[in-house]
């Protein structure tokens, strides 16, 4: 387990492992920053002009990203600016309101979902949709969320993993997932949160069709069976990991950030990106329209 960098995010979400450019990704939300750590460690940072919570790569290079007010393309330039372009935008965003948790399906459509950003008024406004290259944002497939999170898909794509985070939600769901249509159906209690420690935020799945989800403000990783059954619990150095995702040349290196926001001031890990090898292999991401 080491650390990735010595910078500490505010919320640091949706880690990425980029094999094209052979560099990790991740964001820091509250500070509208992307984050870019090459193989030789060099660190590189671009300011939005809005919140970014989700990232995926584009085939056809650049980035896809959920926003406050949409879903965006965008291109990071060399010398710090950031080039956005509108993709979507779902009618309910609007003050307030942000896209949260999103990910690539196995065939390169792009999930993100949408959630009130001031926990505490548990508003159960956020729904999930679905972005393709060829037909645009459909949805929304999902409704009544409160903290979309945990988006993930089975090894073969016919499974996609959904949670709440919310603290009088934390479930997290799964569905039967049709690759060819996109549709998910079938919904279905897949892990029960409350009987498990934190609250199930950003996950991922590696080849043996585990779940990997953060225990948030439990300090911890959980790993869940196919059916459902916990068989391997990883303690982290940070109270509130924020999500997890394999990556490495050999994809069997897992990448975890961390919410600084809220924690002791004289927590050294509080907000801190780590890499750890968990001894097992992720699966590459599949880029949008790839």
């Amino acid at each position: 387990m080491e650390r990735l960098g010595p910078q500490r995010s505010a919320v640091g979400e949706c880690p990425m492992w980029s094999a094209r450019e052979q560099a990790w990704y991740w964001v820091d939300i509250v500070a509208r920053t992307i984050w870019r750590c090459d193989a030789a460690g060099t660190l590189a940072h671009w300011s939005t002009s809005e919140m970014v919570a989700c990232l995926a790569e584009r085939a056809n290079g650049g980035l896809i990203a959920g926003m406050e007010s949409g879903l965006f393309g965008l291109r990071l330039d060399a010398d710090g600016r950031v080039d956005q372009r509108c993709l979507a935008s779902p009618p309910e965003l609007g003050p307030g309101m942000r896209f949260n948790d999103g990910r690539c399906d196995r065939q390169g459509r792009f999930w993100s979902g949408t959630m009130v950003m001031d926990m505490a008024l548990a508003r159960p406004d956020g729904k999930l949709y679905r972005y393709a290259a060829d037909v645009g944002l459909s949805g929304p497939m999902v409704s009544g969320l409160l903290t979309q999170n945990g988006l993930a898909f089975s090894p073969d794509g016919r499974t996609m993993y959904l949670s709440d985070s919310h603290p009088s939600v934390q479930q997290v769901w799964a569905f039967d997932y049709d690759t060819d249509s996109g549709v998910p159906s079938g919904r279905r209690p897949f892990v029960d949160m409350l009987v498990h420690p934190g609250r199930p935020d950003g996950a991922a799945v590696d080849v043996d069709g585990c779940y990997w989800i953060c225990g948030n403000d439990a300090g911890c990783i959980l790993r869940f069976t196919p059916d459902g059954r916990l068989d391997r619990t990883i303690g982290l150095p940070m109270a509130k990991p924020s999500m997890c995702s394999f990556g490495g040349p050999g994809l069997d290196t897992m990448i975890v950030t961390s919410i600084g926001a809220g924690q002791p001031a004289d927590d050294p890990w509080a907000g801190a990106t780590l890499l750890l090898r968990p001894g097992v292999q992720g699966i590459a991401e599949t880029p949008f329209g790839g």
